[in-house]
């Protein structure tokens, strides 16, 4: 009886109003979350210039959108309301009152419980459309949901971040080869190595008995370069663990004897003093060198790593530092793409000897390559000492004083490439060449860029080298009106802190949960860390849109948790990881052990949203620039929570 009284219902609707749904297409799609629950979406395509009227239109109900599900048979029960899309507030010029509606696609959500075997759910959905001249007649629509053919959102989302996620390492690894790769090339223009291509092309060309005999020679020479960089590289992977090299980025004595490495290679390189390794471990190799065959070969490749050491040295010291905080087998990637770029011209001036009279010859060229290089190490060091004061929070080095560093260091280049400035091995300069010239004026219009940011401009291009905006002595600009701030702060919760652009943010996990429990809102989890560098991108190129910045200030609480938070525990807090079997002292480890045990991943950034018992809404999600894919993750969690 129930069910023909929905039937009767329908037909109704559908004779009254003798209209065809031709304006709005439905689609729907039914998620499975459990045997028992499921989500049926009813997705609206809207026609272009009409909107939809919400669920919701005080005191016009006869326009609103209303759902009816067919239960007469008792076969599910219904979970909460249904969930519509965000829409838009306007004022009706039809209706002549303000009215929430809904433009383009909309999804509308409902959630059951299944008590018994059912194939099949019917929804009768009634509705109007209008625009600015005019409203339509009511609408109706029979909608049926098919449980046989479920699509379970969470496992899709899972494969898809899975395959981001491999891609995204797969692009990480790819930028490092190619950098490490770039870096070998501009090893080759230094004086130790350049000078080296003739003489050792001719020395395969003029021994070897025949011309393919030269060619084979050089070929193995230049894969036992390879061989020997990349035995490097998997030699620093071995000796740290490629998943505490991840660790190690953000560690603070770490990133200190880095900034003190880097400052001693660059002012090698800028023509202090030469790094030389002993001269008995060079003679020992050459020595090996003449034995011939392939062992004399490979000997002879390692001569050269040695005897170009004081050049190559502190460039592959940096790529591996660089390489290391990123983890993994990124040190071999740097080393393969490095020694692949040292090796190439061996191997084909081999083959192609007649191109010898092409390179250009040695000169005074050769020394300002290694200067510029040195001056390019130097502004890097500093990025390393900026990562152990963000860690240790000493505010030391600011945002305005690292900005102040990189201003003068690559002024001070500008100057030295337009010869106003000499060094102790730079050969007498008359005149600067063309090629020169148009460098200098690149160097210098990067450090004319940089000044604005002394004044609280983003600078975008270097996003995540310096320290982030919030951490200087202007976190809005010089200039900018106190009074702003001091009222957020005025209003912030409990334990609260203000965050990037103005969010508000908890540190601690159980004050965020308790805030978001009385406020009722979904929370997301921000695992992150002071020395991340992708965590900086994200918040300086994505949450500042328009979009997502609503969201992470309106619609959820944002629980940041850090990674590398020195802070250091109370006794009471102090627990033995399960992880190490050490004790937890500082607050980092706590949230870095939570992390590993609860989501099986200690790389930052790395978003969770969450409800208030701690169970995920969505798939976790880590770095990913894409803005629009990171407002829809949003969304979608801000959905999900509604629905419980």
């Amino acid at each position: 009886m129930k069910k023909v009284i929905y039937l009767l219902s329908f037909l109704i609707f559908s004779f009254s109003y003798g209209q065809k749904a031709d304006s709005v297409t439905w689609k729907t799609v039914v998620e499975k979350i459990s045997d028992k629950e499921y989500i049926l979406s009813a997705e609206a395509t809207i026609l272009s210039g009409w909107h939809m009227y919400s669920q919701n239109v005080p005191g016009k109900s006869n326009v609103a959108t209303t759902f009816m599900f067919d239960d007469s048979e008792g076969s599910f029960t219904l979970l909460g309301n249904t969930i519509e899309d965000e829409g838009k507030e306007i004022q009706d010029l039809v209706l002549k009152t303000k009215a929430k509606v809904l433009l383009e696609k909309v999804a509308f959500k409902q959630k059951i419980a299944v008590s018994k075997k059912t194939n099949t759910v019917n929804a009768f959905v009634e509705f109007t459309i209008g625009n600015e001249q005019k409203v339509s007649e009511l609408q109706s629509v029979e909608l049926v949901f098919d449980l046989t053919k479920t699509v379970t959102e969470k496992k899709e989302a899972s494969v898809s971040d899975a395959a981001k996620s491999d891609a995204d390492s797969d692009k990480g690894l790819l930028a490092i080869f190619i950098v490490s790769f770039l870096s070998g090339f501009a090893a080759l223009l230094t004086p130790c190595v350049f000078p080296m291509i003739p003489m050792t092309v001719s020395f395969f060309t003029k021994q070897s008995k025949t011309k393919a005999a030269g060619i084979r020679n050089a070929i193995i020479y230049g894969i036992s370069i390879i061989i020997i960089y990349v035995l490097l590289g998997s030699l620093v992977t071995a000796i740290f663990g490629a998943d505490s090299l991840n660790a190690l980025s953000t560690n603070v004595w770490f990133n200190l004897i880095f900034f003190i490495l880097l400052v001693v290679f660059a002012v090698s390189f800028l023509g202090a003093f030469e790094i030389v390794l002993p001269s008995k471990l060079a003679n020992k190799v050459d020595s090996q060198a003449d034995r011939g065959g392939f062992i004399g070969i490979f000997f002879m490749a390692l001569a050269l790593a040695v005897v170009s050491f004081s050049c190559t040295g502190p460039i592959v010291g940096t790529l591996l530092v660089q390489a290391a905080s990123k983890g993994g087998i990124a040190p071999i990637a740097g080393m393969l793409g490095f020694s692949t770029a040292i090796a190439l011209p061996f191997s084909l001036f081999a083959a192609f000897p007649g191109w010898l009279n092409a390179l250009p010859k040695s000169g005074g060229w050769l020394n300002t390559v290694k200067v510029v290089l040195g001056f390019l190490e130097l502004a890097l060091a500093f990025k390393f000492l900026s990562n152990a004061d963000l860690v240790l929070q000493l505010h030391w080095l600011e945002r305005e004083v690292f900005i102040a560093i990189w201003i003068a260091v690559f002024g001070a280049l500008a100057f030295y490439l337009f010869g106003k400035i000499t060094l102790p091995h730079d050969s007498p300069l008359n005149h600067i060449s063309v090629g020169r010239l148009g460098f200098g004026l690149l160097v210098l219009t990067f450090t004319i860029y940089l000044i604005p940011g002394l004044w609280g401009a983003p600078l975008k291009l270097i996003s995540g080298f310096p320290p982030p905006m919030h951490y200087s002595e202007s976190p809005d600009g010089i200039g900018a009106s106190k009074s702003p701030v001091l009222t957020v702060e005025s209003a912030l919760p409990e334990g609260a802190e203000q965050g990037p652009h103005n969010i508000v943010t908890f540190h601690d996990y159980e004050a965020g949960m308790a805030y978001a429990k009385k406020e009722n809102k979904p929370v997301m989890l921000d695992f992150t860390g002071y020395a991340c560098v992708n965590c900086r991108k994200m918040e300086e190129k994505v949450w500042p849109n328009e979009n997502v910045l609503k969201h992470l200030k309106n619609d959820m609480v944002v629980i940041s948790l850090y990674v590398d938070d020195k802070r250091e525990l109370s006794e009471k807090e102090q627990t033995v990881s399960k992880i190490t079997g050490e004790k937890l002292k500082y607050t980092g480890q706590k949230w870095s052990e939570f992390q590993i045990l609860k989501y099986k991943t200690n790389a930052q950034p790395y978003y969770v949203m969450i409800d208030h018992e701690g169970k995920e809404l969505n798939t976790p999600t880590a770095y990913n620039p894409d803005i629009e894919f990171y407002k829809n993750w949003l969304e979608q969690g801000i959905r999900n929570f509604k629905l419980l």
